[in-house]
């Protein structure tokens, strides 16, 4: 059934307009690419053969293009092609995976494991589709090099670092990219979904991702004997008061039409079950889809922890400590409206208007946002999610039916090689045209 199902979406598609996509070669490139993931801030390898293969599509290319906050060299890939007058636009891809141990089975699955920066090791897969999304910006690069009498400006293709710890768009913005490589006049992005049929493509007008604050909070207490609790002051206690506390943020205090989430997605206190500690540590991430609904959140958090303290009578140099992690901290991506209509216009008119959807938002984030320049969003952008799930599969998962592992997940596996010849096509088609003569 898949065979015929993936047959079937090469017959709805046709074939695309130049034999540089259908390279034999793309599909190999993105098994390699998958069977090597690299972590944020460690693509090493995965930003050299970009580079490498957007040289031979005749770009011309700057590596280890980005800088940190702590000072330390990002490995972002910039490619630039000119040609003759016309906007600049700009397309970018993320590189990085995630520290996931990969289970789908497929024959070239990541087997690889590393040690973390906090000396764990961990398995590294690329679980949510960057390794589609590189592919992707290959293709489109071998597409548009091939068809340059059917579209004029500039063309700055971004293979960008780190999407994962939401600080790879600063770090080449902190190194001067639009000093550097011009100023773009369009940014234009893909992601992949588990949400969407392949051979689909999502163009949403608004915001597609939630803005995001990560949070770290001390609750700090007195440690003691744990037959003795009255002698302390429990952190562990204090902490599950404020995390029950925290959950009524979004049920409580926020407009039930502006979509919020707070999750703890870290605790760790304690080294011994019959010891108090003297602090308990918790990682937050927190969502919004508003400025404002944001603000309320992280207020909330900050009367909780003051609340806990007053409460549980800490005295004032053991009240908990709230620290928001700038790095890790980013704005909703909204995609603008005229340039939407442009790009979903251009890419129905690739694929047919069949398959192109509205698409829609979700709660999770993209540095892709920190193109446009916010708060002012001074540079047009958008991101169109690009569907990679089995389509009979995902109707019977529609109706309750049938299991569809998403993003982030241990078994993702994208319908890969179908959805790059639609991903090639329907990015070439918008870049197209965005920058038609």
């Amino acid at each position: 059934m898949k065979a015929r199902i993936i047959a079937g979406l090469f017959a709805t598609f046709g074939t695309l307009t130049s034999s540089a996509v259908m390279a034999d070669d793309l599909f190999d490139y993105y098994k390699r690419l998958h069977s090597n993931p690299e972590l944020s801030h460690f693509e090493v390898n995965t930003s050299a053969n970009l580079a490498a293969e957007l040289r031979k599509a005749g770009f011309k290319v700057t590596e280890r293009v980005g800088k940190y906050a702590d000072g330390s060299q990002a490995y972002g890939v910039v490619a630039i092609m000119e040609n003759g007058p016309g906007p600049r636009l700009l397309i970018r891809a993320d590189m990085d995976a995630l520290p996931i141990v990969e289970e789908t089975g497929l024959a070239y699955a990541s087997k690889l494991k590393v040690k973390s920066v906090a000396g764990q090791e961990v398995g590294v897969m690329h679980a949510c589709g960057h390794d589609v999304h590189v592919t992707t910006l290959l293709g489109t690069a071998r597409e548009l090099a091939a068809r340059r009498k059917e579209w004029q400006g500039t063309l700055v293709l971004v293979g960008q670092p780190s999407e994962e710890t939401l600080d790879g768009a600063q770090a080449l913005l902190r190194d001067g990219l639009y000093q550097r490589f011009g100023r773009p006049d369009m940014a234009l992005a893909m992601h992949d979904s588990a949400g969407l049929a392949t051979g689909m493509v999502g163009v949403y007008a608004g915001a597609t991702h939630a803005a995001v604050t990560s949070i770290d909070v001390s609750i700090r207490g007195i440690g003691g004997h744990g037959a003795a609790p009255h002698r302390g002051k429990d952190p562990v206690v204090m902490a599950a008061q404020f995390i029950n506390q925290i959950q009524t943020i979004v049920s409580r205090n926020e407009d039930p039409m502006d979509s919020a989430v707070v999750t703890v997605g870290s605790i760790h206190g304690g080294t011994k079950r019959n010891i108090i500690p003297d602090e308990v540590k918790l990682e937050l991430t927190t969502r919004a889809r508003s400025d404002t609904a944001m603000k309320i959140i992280v207020d909330g958090i900050y009367r909780a922890a003051e609340g806990v303290a007053v409460s549980n009578g800490l005295p004032d140099d053991r009240k908990p400590i709230v620290k928001i992690i700038e790095s890790e901290t980013g704005p909703t991506n909204v995609n603008n409206g005229p340039m939407a209509a442009r790009v979903k216009k251009a890419i129905a008119g690739a694929l047919g208007a069949d398959k192109v959807t509205d698409g829609f938002g979700i709660m999770g984030s993209e540095d892709f946002a920190q193109y446009s320049l916010p708060p002012e969003r001074e540079i047009p952008t958008v991101l169109f999610i690009l569907g990679v799930v089995d389509p009979e599969l995902l109707a019977k998962a529609n109706a309750g039916k049938a299991y569809v592992a998403g993003t982030h997940t241990s078994k993702f596996a994208p319908m890969a090689e179908p959805a790059l010849k639609v991903g090639v096509k329907a990015m070439s088609a918008a870049a197209i045209g965005l920058l038609q003569k």
